[in-house]
């Protein structure tokens, strides 16, 4: 039997990201979706103006939308995928949560609060049971989950696998796409012919972001990682795929032998989203690049390449689709280990 769940902000660029990977999910079964006041009452054929590249799913095209308050979405609603901006979100989440609702979260509001759990499964999976402190703190009956920002997603997994070697201090410069802004975050005339040095607020998420999801959980209080991150954020003219330049200082000094197959035997999760190869490693310096290997696992894979030592560890770089493996489907995969670990 399928868990019947819906989505918040399903008409915007992550919202309809989640309906195209959830439409054919075998777990899943799309039972509702919300949107703004204009959209509401109005069919999601006719309230989104799809520009996902395939068709729109016939299972969902008739569905009426409605506004995004828990009083509008069905009591039987098991699971809800939240895509709303964070100003939206901070106001919204919490009240379908207190009203029973489990919702992961794409939204940015909120992923560093310490009882809310941050997460990328094939990461860190174990502070999932953050939600039982955030049950006991908040009084809550559903549970809020959250996943990192898109580039944030990105070069993580690949620390995660150095963490071995003792990382000690990170810088990373991101060369962004400009999906990541949103349908009209970025105009024409600013990005072609151009890069634009500076993503408000970008750097700064990527800084703490990481050190959490790379903290330790002990059953009751979540430590930081000791590393410390610093991050320049850049926009550059590709549609989808962020390309990061990572340079990781090292307490050991692995070979890039050794660095190259800690990444690639780095293990991916076993939820049905998960790629069979969570980290690909190139050996061609020229690789990964956004245009040819941003769908690798179907878009859910971390590519890494341009691997050299340096006189205080390692610098290399990694890539990942930013509004599938960094947004809408790092949500699903949330929502597949809420499910596998009973929270539904």
């Amino acid at each position: 039997m399928s868990t019947r769940v819906g989505v918040l902000g399903a008409t915007g660029a992550v919202g309809q990201r989640l309906i195209q990977l959830l439409a054919p999910h075998p777990e899943f079964e799309i039972a509702a979706l919300t949107a703004s006041e204009d959209s509401a009452g109005r069919t999601y054929r006719d309230a989104a103006k799809w520009r996902v590249g395939t068709p729109i799913p016939e299972s969902v095209a008739d569905i009426t939308v409605v506004e995004t308050d828990p009083d509008a979405v069905p009591n039987d609603v098991d699971l809800l995928f939240s895509s709303l901006p964070s100003s939206v979100g901070a106001a919204v989440e919490p009240a379908f949560v207190e009203d029973g609702y489990v919702v992961s979260s794409n939204s940015s509001n909120g992923r560093m609060d310490e009882d809310i759990p941050l997460t990328i499964p094939e990461v860190n999976a174990d502070h999932l049971s953050l939600i039982e402190v955030q049950r006991d703190e908040r009084g809550w009956d559903g549970a809020l989950v959250k996943n990192p920002n898109c580039s944030t997603i990105t070069f993580v997994p690949t620390l995660a696998a150095l963490d071995d070697f003792g990382v000690e201090r990170v810088h990373v410069a991101t060369l962004q796409a400009v999906s990541g802004a949103g349908y009209s975050g970025v105009t024409s005339m600013e990005i072609i012919d151009n890069a634009m040095p500076h993503i408000g607020g970008e750097a700064e998420k990527m800084e703490t972001e990481s050190r959490k999801l790379l903290g330790d959980f002990d059953g009751a209080e979540l430590r930081m990682h000791d590393a410390e991150v610093s991050a320049s954020c850049n926009r550059i003219p590709t549609l989808d795929g962020h390309l990061e330049n990572v340079w990781a200082d090292l307490s050991e000094d692995p070979t890039v032998a050794e660095i190259a197959q800690a990444m690639t035997d780095y293990p991916s999760a076993d939820l049905h989203s998960s790629p069979d190869q969570l980290i690909e490693v190139f050996e061609d310096p020229e690789r990964p690049q956004p245009r040819m290997d941003r769908m690798l696992g179907d878009g859910m894979s971390v590519a890494a390449g341009g691997i050299e030592s340096t006189p205080h560890g390692v610098q290399y770089n990694c890539l990942a689709h930013n509004t599938i493996r960094g947004a809408a489907g790092a949500s699903v995969l949330n929502g597949e280990l809420l499910l596998e670990e009973g929270y539904l």
